[in-house]
């Protein structure tokens, strides 16, 4: 990973419309931190050399004051405003990198509101980028999946060995990405419609090409439900000190 440039991109611009709360998730409390606060931390004692990040636009004052600024976050190059769905929003960071004067190599896109990433997953990430040049951090599904029809009865039930839950960080080599992004919004502006739910998916669906799984973490979970932050609170009261993986 020698001279090779990496960025990440940090989402925090949803809504959270499944918390029931009038605060969005990413910003709620977690053991005295916004949970934010613990994404951003992992990608500023990573590899990365920046990180954009991409919120509401009526946020962007209060994550440039009360969390870039208040738990000095260097890395935090540009706080820029998002868009309607979340795939406008890595759009929005990607072109923020693109015209920045000097493109990264590398870029890692990962939802604000998984607050345990850790470094262990984002080199693992990074040297999957660079192998294979696009990757999705997941883990294999613990229970038996079943495919619905429109009537929700079961239809499928796919071998549960080859069925991932994924997750983010999600690495990519910058053009390629970009080029799928750029492709997503052409495609969009003369009509047609789309459901790109991942950046792999992104890429899967605008330029065809494999996206390879890497290992993330069971505990590596997106904060969406009520349920969900008293499950990260308990992950953080009962987490060691993790041990400091050099890519």
């Amino acid at each position: 990973m020698a001279g090779k440039k990496y960025a990440a991109v940090v989402l925090s611009a949803g809504k959270g419309r499944r918390m029931n709360s009038t605060v969005p998730k990413q910003y709620l409390m977690l053991e005295g931190k916004p949970v934010l606060y613990y994404a951003l931390q992992a990608f500023e004692q990573s590899m990365a050399d920046e990180i954009v990040l991409v919120a509401g636009r009526e946020e962007i004052e209060y994550c440039r004051k009360e969390i870039v600024e208040k738990y000095g976050f260097t890395k935090v190059t540009s706080v820029i405003a998002g868009g309607k769905e979340r795939y406008h929003s890595v759009f929005c960071g990607l072109t923020e990198l693109n015209q920045s004067g000097c493109r990264p190599d590398y870029v890692m896109i990962h939802d604000g509101a998984r607050p345990f990433i850790n470094n262990e997953i984002i080199c693992r990430c990074a040297q999957a980028a660079e192998a294979f040049q696009a990757c999705a951090a997941g883990m294999p599904v613990k229970d038996t999946i079943k495919i619905a029809d429109e009537f929700l009865f079961a239809k499928e039930t796919p071998q549960r060995k080859y069925v991932w839950q994924i997750q983010t960080p999600q690495a990519f080599a910058f053009p390629l990405i970009y080029q799928a992004y750029e492709e997503l919004m052409k495609r969009e502006q003369q009509g047609e419609t789309f459901a790109v739910t991942d950046d792999a998916m992104a890429l899967e669906t605008m330029c065809g090409r494999k996206v390879k799984l890497v290992e993330g973490s069971y505990e590596n979970i997106k904060i969406t439900t009520p349920e969900d932050l008293k499950l990260a609170a308990a992950f953080l009261y009962h987490r060691k000190d993790l041990v400091t993986v050099k890519c």
